[in-house]
This record gives C-alpha cells, structure tokens and sequence, in this order.
C-alpha cells in the first residue's frame, strides 16, 4: 500500500494562497517585507552612489568612453591580472543584483524579467550618463549597464522572482473565472 508523506513546505495555489486556503505571506508579514526593501534600497543607493559618482581624479588618465559592447569585457578578459578582472566585472555583475531582488517586492508591476532588465538598464544607463558627463575621472562604458543588468537578471531568478510572488501574490481577475481549468480528483 502506498503511503504519502506530507513535508512540512506550504504547497501554494495559483492565486497565491497555501493549499489551506490562506495567504502565504499575512499583512503584517508584506508590509515588514516592503519596509525591509525600501531600507535595502536606500541602503544600496547610497553605495551605488558613493562607488560611481565619487570622482576620481588619479583615474582621469585612463578613463575613455566604451560605446561599443564587449570592448571594456574584452580589455578586463585580456589583463594579466586576473584579480583585477574579477574586480571589474564581477563587482559589477554584484552591482545589478540589489535591482532583481528588491525591484519585485518594492513595485509589483515591475514583477518579471523583461521588466527588471529594462528598469535596471534605464536606471544604470542614467548613472553611467552623469558619470560620463559629470564626474571627473569617470567615463561612461555601456558594458558596465550590460553587467549590471545580468546581475538583475542573477539576482530576479535566484531569489528575487520568489520574494515578489511571496509579497505581492498574483491578482485574480474576474476574466480569469473563464480560463481556470476544473479541477479533479485527481489533482
């Protein structure tokens, strides 16, 4: 005779609920989880801040603008030093994560990897414009906004896309009555 064991871990319907019927995240539990992401974001605007708008007048004689994507990836690639290309394009693919983890619980309707990408490209697309143009010894480089954005990308997947469904379950709208399947008994 075969026996089912039920674990511990919640099952969660379509509509965001355990399979109890109650939500898998109370009221007190989102509205803690928005405040501790806005601290988040705060918190890393400040860093972002301080690590690209500082200037830095020993690097104005290397810094040079990079329109062209992959050519600062290919340079970084072909250093000798290999810590200082892990410095570079990790530190900036690390960058990115904050925005695919905070982005889903803080905005609900920027929930989604298409979103996430556009919304962290728009925003580091705007840093690198005012480092470019406003910062001394800071360039604008485009690969810098593709790493970060893969770094949106990591973080969205790993734990980000979780935690806005956690938060913010999916809505059910009256049209959705039409398209839900019947469920049997076997399900």
């Amino acid at each position: 005779m075969a026996r089912t064991v039920l674990h511990h871990k919640a099952v969660k319907a379509p509509d965001g609920k355990a399979a109890s019927g109650k939500p898998l995240v109370s009221r007190r539990g989102r509205v803690v989880a928005i405040l501790l992401a806005f601290v988040g974001t705060v918190a890393f605007a400040v860093v972002l801040a301080r690590l690209t708008l500082e200037p830095s007048a020993a690097s104005v004689p290397f810094t040079h603008s990079n329109l062209r994507p992959g050519d600062s990836i290919r340079d970084y690639l072909s250093q000798p030093a290999f810590r200082d290309t892990i410095k570079q394009l990790g530190g900036n693919i690390v960058l990115g994560i904050p925005f695919g983890v905070l982005l889903p619980v803080l905005v609900p309707r920027a929930r989604g990897l298409l979103r996430v990408a556009a919304v962290t490209a728009l925003v580091m697309l705007l840093v690198e414009l005012v480092q470019g143009a406003l910062v001394t010894g800071r360039a604008f480089d485009i690969d810098d906004v593709l790493l970060n954005t893969t770094g949106a990308f990591l973080g969205y997947l790993v734990i980000g896309r979780r935690l806005g469904r956690a938060v913010h379950p999916r809505r059910h709208h009256w049209w959705h009555r039409f398209t839900k399947r019947p469920t049997t008994a076997a399900d």
